[in-house]
């Protein structure tokens, strides 16, 4: 199976993020990544990213198979109580 070569430009700036905001429509998945610094109640989007269902789905097998390598490696990642719901909750009014 032939191998797809990407390219990495030059200077390519990497993007810090510590939150992530998961949407979608039937045809589309969007990531919005951003940054929330402690005790400030807002944060700001760095960049967002559009997958198809299908794409995202395969990039979340990839990060899965990463991260199975990576705490094989350095041991099991532990997210604090409470700490996934507080960055990762939905986006509603009653944050579900």
């Amino acid at each position: 199976k032939p191998q797809i070569q990407i390219e990495l430009p030059a200077g390519l700036e990497p993007i810090y993020a510590n939150f992530a905001l998961v949407v979608h429509s039937p045809s589309e998945v969007i990531i919005d990544f951003a940054r929330v610094m402690p005790n400030v109640p807002h944060g700001r989007v760095q960049t967002r990213v559009l997958m198809t269902p299908i794409n995202a789905k395969l990039f979340l097998r990839a990060l899965t198979e990463n991260l199975a390598r990576f705490e094989a490696q350095y041991g099991e990642i532990t997210i604090p109580s409470g700490l996934a719901d507080q960055l990762f909750r939905g986006g509603g009014k009653d944050g579900a």
